[in-house]
């Protein structure tokens, strides 16, 4: 077996790459004793040109904003696309009413969108067909050339824009939509644009029981179909998917463990079976190949994964016993995880707010809030339980006070400790800028009963110190979401995988300011007249992978799992980081990109991954280029 390695960024050729496979490129897993191979001349799919790209990289991990920024789709990628459609209408007339929207057909709407939005989603398509030749099939092909072959079956558990939310409701105002996606299609902006009060019913989960609304019937699609495309032209797993069939996997031996993603996770268990059908699925892989399984995680799936192995073995709930995952479960992957939670999370239930939308242009920010105001996009975040489970977990003890972080870089002028600060503080309010518990504590105060109560029942937010404390967590399921109050199962032999992006600015705090309308619903919303040195539009930025900060993505693999207290059976945990160096000229990124989603149709991010399954998970290397181990090392949680 190769030992780990910690490795800095390394210097790339200013050449230009070529086209072929080089199974062993600068960013791809180290193989030990293993012949270099090459894919075939016909699987050569573009020019030498075409692919090459200067890479330049500074050693100081120092962020700069970008002169164009290119917007990824986030939970409201829905609400951005509607804010610029509206946008262009409003930019040639005052206003748009909703009884005009009411008589409209899909067609006639898109007839009126301006011809350079419409021109820019239909070329996506396009450029996809001309940049991502690249990958389709090929890093399969290449590793089947070298006997690679399917092994373990495999799992995979989505994020939240991967899986399609499609409508089963036989009521009169749901019979329109049956079966039709209310997430995840285009169906989906039909509903928001025709009408946007019906959408809102059918997406919201009943605010006092955190499930189905009366006479509304949503359920996440099934199948490599509720995952593979967002919408047409916008792919999510299906370039994983094209690699693994490349080796031989095709449903009978890999499955998509979708699932609604608004539920609280005790609720996918009550009202949809999740983890007890999930469960099932993996006995019945293992009984039927021979071999444990390879669950496959990414962004709020990997914690989904881990609540899975807390709840699988628990009395009374999953009743696998102590050895159920050592029996069955061969690795857990876990890809962009947001283990401990995205800081974007706070701003978005606090007041309909992220990055996505603040800093949008003002044309467009316009028509959002015409469309979707703040007031309204918060309410329908609260109202989706599960994506609260996102929120940071560990307090000050993980995400630094109000004079100092375990991120902050020298020279930086204010301490990232503070994600939530006032220009001018408002004593009636806050007095202060807001630590990360004080900013959980300042949301759970300004929400409404209804909301308060959905997140103190599912979800904890804090640090178990000791040994003690983690085993009495076992019995408690709101602990099992968060990775520093539950330990890892007690399974030796079992592996986890941790595969995610560094160098893309992502979201680690905001400027607000209070909202003095008394009758207004939000008592505070971002300052986006902040422009400084470390805000744009009043978003403070850090490294990550443009969603999750590095903290999150991070420090649970190279660290927290490494603690007894947090996995006392000794679990070998691997990370491998990927460098976000994104193709200006594709619109998803590129070859090379390691943007949250995006990362999804990363080559050597689906190599890593049929390693695994094809059961050569053992000759990959630990690979670490950011500065993850020192700011680890300045997390207050200590072993015991």
């Amino acid at each position: 077996m190769a030992s780990d390695s910690v490795r800095r960024r390394p210097r790339r050729p200013s050449g230009p790459i070529s086209p072929k496979i080089d199974p062993n490129p600068p960013h791809s897993p180290p193989i030990d004793d293993e012949p270099s191979t090459e894919c075939d001349g016909d699987l050569e799919t573009s020019s030498a040109e075409d692919q090459a790209q200067p890479h330049h990289r500074s050693s100081s991990h120092k962020h700069k904003h970008p002169k164009a920024k290119r917007r990824s789709l986030t939970t409201f990628i829905v609400g951005g696309l509607v804010g610029l459609f509206f946008a262009g209408w409003a930019k040639n007339q005052d206003l748009v009413t909703m009884e005009l929207l009411q008589d409209l057909r899909l067609e006639s709407i898109f007839d009126a969108i301006p011809a350079g939005i419409l021109k820019e989603a239909s070329d996506i398509s396009k450029r996809e067909q001309e940049v991502v030749n690249y990958d389709a099939f090929a890093t399969g092909l290449a590793l089947k050339s070298e006997g690679l072959r399917v092994k373990h079956p495999v799992i995979m558990i989505p994020g939240v824009i991967s899986t399609g939310l499609e409508s089963w409701g036989t009521a009169e105002k749901s019979r329109p939509y049956f079966r039709k996606r209310m997430w995840g299609s285009w169906s989906m902006l039909r509903a928001m644009i025709t009408d946007r009060a019906l959408w809102k019913r059918h997406i919201m989960l009943d605010k006092d029981t955190g499930l189905d609304p009366p006479d509304i019937k949503l359920r996440a699609a099934l199948g490599f179909d509720a995952t593979d495309f967002f919408i047409t032209g916008y792919w999510l797993w299906s370039k994983i998917l094209e690699n693994l069939a490349s080796i031989g996997y095709d449903p009978t031996n890999a499955y998509t463990a979708s699932y609604d993603w608004r539920l609280s996770y005790g609720n996918l268990e009550v009202r949809d079976q999740y983890f007890t059908r999930l469960k099932t699925h993996i006995e019945t892989a293992k009984h039927v190949s021979g071999e444990k399984v390879v669950m496959v995680g990414h962004s709020m799936g990997s914690q989904v994964a881990h609540y899975f192995l807390k709840w699988v073995e628990a009395k009374g709930h999953g009743n696998g016993g102590p050895h159920w995952a050592e029996d069955h479960i061969e690795a857990f992957i876990n890809i962009s995880g947001c283990m401990l939670g995205a800081v974007k999370g706070l701003p978005a239930v606090l007041s309909g707010e992220m990055r996505d939308t603040v800093q949008l242009n003002q044309v467009a920010v316009y028509g959002l809030e015409k469309f979707f105001g703040k007031e309204e996009r918060a309410e329908i975040m609260r109202a989706m339980p599960g994506i609260s489970s996102m929120l940071p977990k560990g307090g000050e003890a993980v995400w630094g006070n109000s004079t100092w972080a375990p991120d902050d870089t020298p020279g930086q002028q204010t301490t990232f400790g503070a994600p939530i600060r006032f220009m001018q503080p408002n004593s009636t309010i806050a007095d202060k800028n807001l630590t990360m518990k004080d900013s959980l504590m300042y949301l759970i105060e300004s929400s409404e009963p209804w909301y308060r109560r959905q997140v103190l029942t599912n979800y904890s937010h804090d640090v178990a110190h000791t040994r003690a404390e983690i085993e009495a967590n076992e019995r408690i399921p709101a602990k099992w979401v968060n990775p520093l109050e539950s330990r890892l199962p007690l399974a030796p032999s079992m592996k986890i995988y941790c595969f995610y992006g560094v160098g893309k600015p992502t979201e680690r705090g905001y400027y607000f300011r209070h909202v003095n309308d008394p009758l207004a619903k939000l008592k505070a919303v971002i300052d986006t007249s902040v422009n400084a040195a470390d805000s744009d539009h009043g978003v403070v930025s850090s490294e990550g992978d443009g969603t999750v900060p590095l903290l999150s993505t991070g420090y649970m693999c190279s660290k927290g799992w490494k603690m007894k207290r947090y996995n006392p059976a000794g679990i070998e945990v691997k990370t491998w980081e990927l460098v976000h160096e994104p193709d200006r000229f594709d619109i998803r990124g590129g070859p090379r990109t390691a943007d949250h989603v995006d990362i999804l149709g990363r080559p050597d991010l689906s190599e890593l991954i049929l390693r695994v399954a094809a059961g050569q998970g053992e000759n990959i290397k630990t690979n670490i280029v950011s500065d993850i181990m020192e700011i680890s090392e300045r997390v207050q949680i200590f072993d015991d």
